[in-house]
């Protein structure tokens, strides 16, 4: 397995400030060990923290214990012995603080809210504000959903406008909070029959603890106290929704009918899970052993629903699809616990892996103890006492306890046609300019935009680090700049503790791929020789599909067994797809880039993709990734 350390210690540029805005919006996963995940993604993905500064990461985890953990004490440690000459100032000291605490006892008095430490959970249907009429009537900067958008624009507002009184209007009842751990991190973290904490805490890849929520409760500002903050602040509005806009009148309405008014405004209301027809048009004892999976909420469902179950099945070959079912096949191994996967195509991830790779992660998903079902689809379902029977459209049953849907996500536009917005035909969410403006001072980031790419054409993007960057850009240009979006945002997905990849640009199987594999060595010697013919090894570990995979629709029938079929290639699945890189082409040039179980190059890959040539030979491109190191 490769192995990535960080080798340069040396100390980041920047200031606090920005380490800290970078630091806490990704997930914190390290190449440690032999355990994949790659280290400094988002960080590393970042303009700030490019190229070389991007390996100056020597104590990222330290950096992320100190502010993510409270403020030291101010008092000594046990061992420290205070001279004589402070004696008398320490005692007249603890004597006030006693004086304090019994007068607090005898007085019936609490603590302030604004002194205690609180949780980023609000109850579920208690509004925050409890009343609309509490909620200011004019915001500076308005921000519409909690999501990762969002947070990443008003850290961004709150950095070139360090007084800005910024307030987030979300039907949650959540602080904003990081949703990639809940697929991965908290399934492999967690314990059967016991809940996570409050704020979700959870074992990084590299040993570290930290919570999903971007900020502690204390970070923000209690709504009703925004306007009179001589400093500003963020604020956060809970459960509530916005279901008109009106950005000539630069106003919102609220669903009860409030009115507020901003002089800047985003929209970063996301996206909403899809379901199946099958599903939807279900009876209601079918539907109540039926979910999605989307938020802490679904999660926490998920698990309790897991750790009292026989059989889950999992519907969706994509992202969400097969990391869900590679984790709960782990999480519930000591339950025993069988996990189905079962999906339309030929194989896990086939609408964006070349098929003979589609196939090799098939096996790898099957070899964690999967029961994958390829080729088919769910024409019915029935309920008998507690199981569900799916009915296959190969002739096959399965029964089950539950199933999750994973089919994807649909842009949250509801509010488009109210407010006289446009929503693009073929991809869904908002259009917007190449500075993420719908309209004067009314932006839009995250996975509700529609944006258009200079290099690949107009697309909608559903990935964190996406996330990330529109909101960040949004929320700079909310303060006055005008920078056009040129970001070719990039996402990673992990299947198991050995096989993760990070993708950038357009990753469609439909396109024509060449892909450069380094042969896994079986021994020392034969990586020693490996590393030592680094050229001669990639150019015989080459696959090249020069025709778009052919990977749904198919039928039935040719896989009666449901059994994944073997790639059809001169290579070993074992020697040969172990790490490696795929180029995605569309007229002879690079639109896309695919590094599997490499990590900590998409930088290069996106300096590649923004060359926009065509290469004569795409081994030697390859060989710049060092797929062999």
């Amino acid at each position: 397995m490769l192995r990535i350390f960080p080798n340069n210690t040396s100390k980041l540029n920047g200031c606090r400030y920005q380490m800290k805005y970078f630091l806490e919006t990704i997930t914190g996963r390290v190449q440690h060990s032999n355990i994949h995940p790659a280290s400094f993604r988002l960080l590393s993905d970042s303009k700030e923290f490019s190229g070389k500064n991007a390996q100056t990461l020597q104590s990222k985890d330290n950096y992320v214990k100190a502010n993510m953990n409270p403020p030291p004490s101010s008092c000594p440690p046990d061992d420290s012995k205070p001279d004589s000459s402070n004696k008398l100032l320490i005692a007249l000291v603890l004597a006030g603080v006693g004086g304090g605490l019994l007068y607090l006892l005898t007085n019936n008095k609490k603590v302030p809210p604004e002194q205690s430490s609180a949780s980023s959970i609000v109850p579920v249907g208690v509004k925050i504000p409890a009343s609309s009429a509490d909620i200011p009537k004019h915001i500076p900067y308005l921000l519409i959903g909690g999501g990762t958008a969002s947070f990443s624009a008003f850290r961004a507002i709150k950095s070139h406008d360090p007084k800005a009184k910024v307030m987030v209007i979300s039907n949650e009842f959540r602080k904003p909070y990081m949703r990639p751990p809940l697929s991965k991190e908290l399934w492999y973290n967690a314990e059967i029959k016991k809940n996570p904490d409050e704020d979700f805490h959870f074992k990084q890849w590299n040993g570290a603890t930290r919570s999903i929520y971007y900020e502690p409760e204390e970070f923000y500002v209690d709504p009703t106290k925004l306007m009179q903050s001589p400093n500003g602040g963020v604020a956060v509005c809970h459960g509530y929704s916005v279901k008109k806009v009106l950005p000539y009148e630069q106003k919102v309405i609220l669903s009860d009918g409030t009115e507020i008014k901003y002089d800047k405004c985003l929209i970063a209301t996301g996206c909403t899970p899809k379901n199946l027809d099958i599903i939807s048009t279900a009876s209601q004892k079918v539907k109540e052993k039926v979910s999605v999976f989307r938020n802490p909420e679904d999660f926490m469902c998920l698990k309790n629903i897991v750790d009292n179950s026989q059989s889950i099945v999992i519907i969706g070959s994509g992202f969400l699809g097969s990391e869900l079912a590679c984790a709960l096949s782990k999480y519930g191994s000591s339950n025993n616990l069988t996990v189905y996967q079962i999906f339309n195509e030929n194989g896990n991830m086939a609408k964006i892996l070349p098929e003979y790779l589609s196939d090799w992660t098939t096996e790898n998903v099957i070899k964690q103890g999967v029961n994958v079902i390829q080729s088919v689809q769910v024409t019915s379902i029935d309920r008998a006492n507690d199981k569900l029977k799916l009915h296959l459209s190969n002739g096959k049953t399965v029964v089950t306890d539950h199933v999750v849907v994973c089919a994807g996500c649909e842009a949250n536009t509801d509010i488009a046609k109210s407010s006289g917005l446009e929503v693009d035909n073929t991809y869904g969410g908002f259009l917007v300019n190449a500075e993420l403006e719908a309209r004067k001072n009314l932006f839009v980031a995250g996975d509700a935009a529609c944006f258009y790419d200079p290099l690949l054409g107009r697309r909608r993007v559903e990935h964190h680090d996406h996330s990330v960057v529109s909101g960040r850009l949004a929320g700079e240009n909310m303060t006055g700049l005008k920078n056009p979006y040129k970001h070719q945002s990039m996402f990673w997905s992990d299947l198991g503790p050995e096989l993760g990849y990070e993708g950038i640009g357009l990753i469609d199987s439909s396109l024509p791929t060449v892909g450069v594999f380094a042969k896994m060595p079986a021994n020392k010697l034969e990586e020693k020789n490996a590393l030592e013919n680094s050229s001669i090894q990639t150019s015989t570990s080459t696959t090249v599909t020069e025709e778009p995979s052919k990977s749904t629709n198919s039928d039935s029938t040719k896989n009666p067994e449901n059994k994944v079929e073997k790639p059809e290639s001169h290579l070993t699945p074992k020697d040969d797809y172990g790490r490696g890189v795929i180029f995605y082409l569309k007229d002879n040039k690079i639109v896309g880039i695919l590094l599997w179980n490499i990590f900590n190059r998409i930088g290069l890959a996106r300096q590649i993709i923004n060359e926009n040539k065509t290469y004569d030979d795409l081994n030697e491109v390859a060989k710049l990734f060092e797929i062999h190191s």
